[in-house]
């Protein structure tokens, strides 16, 4: 008898809640199953809840069932029908199809279909698929013709968490504490304020947002004064989901006609001032866009592809000081502190800096000035660079110092794994009645937000992971063949094209700039690209440097505020 590994894939929702979708009907129906399977051993249950069948980048244990099975930890997936495994009649034989050249079978109960089974098994799949994909358009249409008759009545979509009204039931009541904060925001706009001030006033008077947080946003303001639930009215349609199979939603820039109706809830501005407000927005526009246009990203800057914050932002390029009219200087600066603004200005108006990043402005002569003695330090001595990398790198995997990055990225990695497994840990207790269904609901909404947020903050880390020895061998091979034929700077000073080539990125700390060089600049490539880097040396850039730079670039305007800058370099 051939014993098979089982994967369980079962994907809950409140469509067929009247079936066998609840999650421990579900349950139930697999144990039964695999009971009468003695040849089959479960590995484990995957289970999506409460998520749509169209999309299955949007299934979180369907990617990690297809995951596993490329590690070969299952031979079998069961489940009930092809509506349940997808809506997608591409995805269905796409996915399929991939398991198949695995080795890995698919059994659909309710349809009776086996994959493996060469006969007629894709054939019938394929019918099964389309009729699946067609009822998924049905149940498109019905929902948006539903929408309709709810744009008409006034119902309230959301969660109700807007500032100045609370949701009670179905309808809002004015929250009076946050209605004041809702006002100034309007009083102030009408009165000649920008967001920057508005912004300034609102944290030094104390206000919250919506969240009970004491940090605004631009954002934030900007939708406050375009929201037409302040003046009594709701809008419908903002967004759109212009493909059903994708469910994806996008801004509604006129592909469809927005729904404007009289709300049943009290305004907190009167249409006049909403209107008023409107206009002065129209009339700012143009000058609003000339200003991004000035102020905006430099997507072909150098050090605008190559900068990373310790928070894990990109950083902005703003104009520092012209010396004339044909030269100018910039700074860089962490692009969350241009919603938030800089420590020290917050500290000058007396704002608080709490969740504020703590990175310093990097001005274009700095990173300048470092770029080129770090190159220098690195290419200047070939011989004494492999010696020193010989014996960094021969340490192995174990004795190498990893960088505060991978080290900050292990941490998350665990508390991420450690909130999984509650995870898990809480389904089967679900499972086995042991606690109840209400409990579980409560417990379950907790570890999925924290999951989230820490995904999130994984997100900032790439694909970078520890190096091994493998990496070790491989790296110390690269930077002898780069050292046979070390780049020659003319007038002594690496150019941008030279720096773009040899340097992957620089991530910016408070205390320290990180250098992760590239030792195969033929395939270039920006920090995310840096795979498993290892530390190699540091060295600190001091005002003599400063002064020798600002010397050989008399266009500079001279900086009177020189600082010993600490740049570590890995490789």
């Amino acid at each position: 008898m051939r014993i098979r590994k089982v994967a369980i894939y079962a994907r809950v929702s409140t469509e067929h809640e009247a079936q066998l979708s609840a999650l421990e009907n579900q349950v139930q129906y697999y144990d039964d199953l695999i009971d009468r399977h003695p040849d089959w051993v479960l590995y484990r249950r995957y289970i999506d809840e409460g998520i749509t069948g169209t999309s299955i980048a949007k299934r979180k244990n369907f990617v990690r069932m297809m995951e596993d099975a490329k590690d070969g930890h299952f031979d079998l997936i069961v489940t009930r029908e092809v509506s349940r495994f997808a809506r997608n009649t591409v995805d269905t034989l796409q996915q399929t199809r991939l398991l198949k050249r695995m080795g890995i079978e698919v059994y659909f109960t309710e349809d009776g279909i086996w994959t493996m089974n060469d006969e007629d098994g894709e054939l019938r799949l394929t019918i099964m698929a389309t009729l699946a994909q067609n009822e998924s358009k049905k149940t498109s249409m019905r929902v948006k013709a539903g929408q309709m008759v709810s744009f008409q009545n006034g119902v309230i979509y959301g969660t109700g968490n807007v500032l100045g009204y609370d949701k009670v039931g179905p309808e809002y009541v004015i929250n009076e504490a946050q209605a004041k904060t809702v006002r100034k925001i309007f009083d102030m706009y009408l009165a000649g304020n920008g967001s920057q001030k508005i912004k300034k006033r609102l944290e030094k008077d104390g206000d919250l947002t919506a969240m009970g947080k004491s940090l605004w946003h631009y954002s934030t303001i900007s939708h406050i004064l375009k929201n037409r639930l302040y003046c009594g009215e709701l809008e419908y349609r903002k967004e759109y989901v212009p493909d059903y199979l994708e469910q994806k939603r996008a801004k509604n820039n006129g592909e469809l006609d927005r729904i404007i109706v009289e709300g049943k809830h009290q305004p907190i501005v009167t249409k006049e001032e909403f209107e008023k407000v409107q206009k002065l927005i129209e009339e700012k526009r143009p000058q609003m866009e000339k200003c991004r246009k000035n102020r905006g990203i430099h997507s072909d800057d150098l050090w605008r592809r190559k900068l990373r914050c310790q928070c894990g932002h990109a950083f902005a390029k703003t104009r520092w000081h012209s010396k004339s009219r044909d030269f100018t200087t910039y700074t860089y600066k962490c692009y969350d502190q241009t919603r938030t603004g800089t420590v020290p200005a917050r500290l000058k108006n007396g704002l608080s800096i709490e969740g504020v990043c703590r990175v310093p402005l990097v001005q274009d002569w700095k990173i300048h000035t470092m770029a080129q003695k770090v190159l220098h330090a690195v290419f200047d001595d070939p011989e004494g660079t492999l010696r020193e990398a010989a014996a960094v790198l021969g340490l192995g995997a174990a004795g190498v110092g990893q960088t505060e990055v991978l080290r900050e990225k292990s941490i998350i990695e665990e508390k991420l794994k450690k909130e999984q497994g509650r995870y898990e840990t809480l389904l089967d207790m679900r499972m086995n009645n042991e606690i109840p269904k209400e409990v579980f609901s409560r417990k379950q909404q907790e570890v999925e937000k924290r999951i989230a947020e820490l995904e999130q903050q994984m997100m900032q880390y790439g694909d970078v992971k520890p190096a091994t020895d493998a990496d070790m061998g491989g790296k110390l091979e690269n930077l002898r063949r780069l050292m046979e034929q070390p780049p020659m700077p003319e007038d002594g000073e690496f150019s941008e094209e030279d720096i773009d080539k040899y340097v992957f990125g620089v991530r910016v700390y408070e205390d320290r700039f990180e250098w992760l060089l590239n030792l195969s600049p033929e395939a270039r490539g920006e920090l995310d690209d840096a795979g498993s880097p290892v530390y190699f040396t540091k060295l600190t850039v001091t005002p003599d440097d400063e002064r020798a730079w600002f010397k050989m670039h008399p266009q500079w305007s001279k900086s009177n505020k020189y600082a010993e800058l600490e740049a570590w370099i890995y490789i």
